[in-house]
């Protein structure tokens, strides 16, 4: 549980991931788990909140794609058609601390060395490929949906680079699947979690987070058209995540 002291950090800090993430078609799920692990909030009600506060942030940007014609449905079912129920199944799986810590702290290496190593493309519209097979797009889609489920997190942060390497469409493309692909696995893997719990304990005292987020979120949604300088705190986020997972991985190898 939260000691009060934290909550108003933790609200300033997930006001600026949300619109940092938001500007991108990201929730920031990975950064508010790190947060949320490093503050000892238990590994049971983590990936709850940090699922609960990446649909606050990503709807406002999936309306955001919708409203600008961004969103292709038809490039973007194969991707969920197996990561939904995947997702699900993951929040349903019951694991220990330490395994969850581990499965966590892998995630959390992989996601912070995106951001760190990998810059966004700018390559343009005219120079992206044609899509993956609808094969590819399902098992891709299906192993990032059940880790989302798994660890809490939306996926749309492994997605991305993915898509980004491949030139799997243009970056407002990659930014609206990303965008979608998060908020549909978050509810699916949220579901799961909140069953495997039977409920979820009283948010009450959680709820300046959910709304620090969403005024985060709108603001990115709101920037994410406009050109932004963010990547010198893209390059602090990932180091405070790389910081969580080998945290993380000590505790869980350390006897």
């Amino acid at each position: 549980m939260l000691v009060i002291e934290h909550i108003n950090l933790l609200t300033t800090l997930f006001f600026f991931v949300a619109i940092l993430y938001s500007t991108v078609g990201f929730g920031g799920g990975s950064s508010y788990i790190a947060l949320l692990i490093l503050m000892g909030v238990s590994h049971n009600l983590a990936p709850s909140m940090a699922l609960i506060c990446n649909i606050i942030v990503v709807i406002g940007g999936t309306l955001h794609f919708l409203n600008k014609g961004t969103l292709s449905w038809k490039f973007i079912s194969p991707f969920l058609f197996l990561s939904v129920p995947l997702a699900y199944v993951g929040g349903l799986i019951s694991i220990n601390k330490d395994v969850y810590q581990f499965i966590l702290a892998i995630a959390l290496f992989l996601a912070a060395s995106r951001m760190l190593f990998l810059k966004n493309a700018s390559f343009q519209e005219k120079e992206h490929n044609k899509g993956p097979s609808k094969l590819l797009a399902m098992s891709i889609g299906g192993g990032l949906g059940f880790v989302s489920g798994l660890v809490g997190i939306g996926g749309g942060i492994f997605l991305a680079p993915i898509m980004y390497l491949c030139k799997w469409g243009s970056p407002k493309i990659i930014a609206a699947t990303s965008s979608v692909f998060i908020l549909i696995n978050s509810i699916a893997g949220l579901v799961g979690q909140v069953q495997k719990t039977n409920g979820i304990e009283n948010l009450t005292p959680y709820l300046q987070l959910f709304v620090s987020v969403f005024l985060g979120g709108q603001i990115g949604s709101w920037l994410c058209n406009n050109r932004i300088s963010y990547r010198k705190i893209e390059v602090l986020t990932s180091l405070l995540i790389l910081f969580v997972s080998i945290r993380l991985f000590s505790n869980v190898l350390i006897i």
